[in-house]
């Protein structure tokens, strides 16, 4: 039997060059060595594209129907391949679909 959640959570990415890159999480039993889907689309996005893609907007689902805003480990790794611009899309409450910008998301972002 399995100790995970079975919080099942999907994001898409649009890159700026029009790609699309989907990923899942991926969770273990102890939770906090899950990977979340978020970062799995982007990890997913830099073996294929390297580096330097820019994120045009990224789309968050669950099949739990309950809202699931960006993690804060999320928020920075989307923040590092996006651009001021870059549309968060993600489940809220009552079902319906929140739209925010990533600098609106999380506004004193970790710069190098």
């Amino acid at each position: 039997m399995s100790s995970t959640s079975h919080f099942r959570v999907g994001a898409a990415l649009l890159l700026t060059d029009g790609n699309i890159v989907t990923g899942c999480n991926v969770e273990n039993a102890s939770y906090r060595l899950t990977t979340c889907a978020e970062q799995n689309a982007i990890a997913a996005a830099v073996s294929l594209h390297g580096p330097s893609l820019r994120i045009r907007a990224i789309a968050v689902a669950n099949l739990n129907a309950t809202a699931s805003q960006p993690c804060g480990a999320c928020r920075q790794t989307i923040h590092e391949f996006s651009t001021p611009d870059t549309i968060v899309f993600y489940p809220a409450e009552g079902g319906t679909i929140t739209e925010t910008t990533m600098t609106d998301l999380l506004p004193a972002a970790f710069r190098l």
